[in-house]
């Protein structure tokens, strides 16, 4: 089997990912590493525990549009003729997964990575508008009436790979996201632990850097 240069899309999609915003923003903006404090994730919600809702922001976005950019490369260049078409892809499906991964797991930053919210809601954005639209409306109705992030998190987990079935039927990118899906649940598994015994945090409150994941 000859060589396809289409699957490169996968490992730049890795390296894409790979990409810590709350990294990269708290170092331009002079801010502690986001390990050392809150949650010790590097993520938008841990950011915003410095005050600074400017970075928390900028990661935010960061992390989202690294998704969506990782996505919409694969596919412009795999020729997107018809979202049905690319929904069919395996090198798509493999795209989706790399850019999740790398931010999970960044080879930039030591593999410790964020929780992949931001990037995941990017990701459904870059494969349809609607599902992306969908899926962030039930993380942002969670949060704004719940107040917890991580609750809100996996509210949108769950859904999303609902929302995709009843848009496109059965394709092979549900089975990645729903790969997506359980990753996430399985970073928030702490979240879950607290949730239960009612020590989670909410949206806006802060943590001493001696709190742990």
């Amino acid at each position: 089997m000859s060589f396809h240069p289409n699957i490169l899309l996968i490992p730049i999609a890795y390296l894409i990912g790979s990409i810590s915003f709350a990294v990269v923003v708290s170092k331009c903006m002079r801010l502690p590493d986001p390990h050392t404090y809150g949650s010790g994730n590097p993520g938008a919600t841990n950011v915003l525990r410095t005050g600074n809702k400017l970075a928390a922001a900028l990661t935010l976005i960061g992390d989202a549009l690294k998704g969506y950019f990782a996505v919409m490369l694969a596919r412009i260049i795999l020729g997107d003729q018809s979202l049905t078409s690319t929904l069919s892809s395996w090198v798509l499906c493999g795209v989706v997964l790399a850019v999740f991964l790398g931010h999970l797991f960044p080879i930039f930053h030591g593999f410790k990575g964020g929780k992949g919210v931001a990037t995941a809601c990017g990701i459904l954005f870059g494969v349809n508008v609607i599902l992306g639209i969908a899926t962030l409306s039930t993380w942002i109705i969670v949060a704004v009436f719940l107040r917890y992030s991580s609750l809100a998190a996996l509210a949108a987990a769950i859904f999303g790979p609902i929302y995709f079935v009843f848009l496109f039927g059965f394709q092979p990118m549900g089975i990645s996201l729903l790969v997506i899906c359980l990753l996430l649940i399985w970073r928030h598994r702490s979240n879950i632990r607290n949730l239960m015994n009612g020590t989670e945090s909410r949206l806006g409150s802060k943590k001493t850097p001696k709190e742990s994941l």
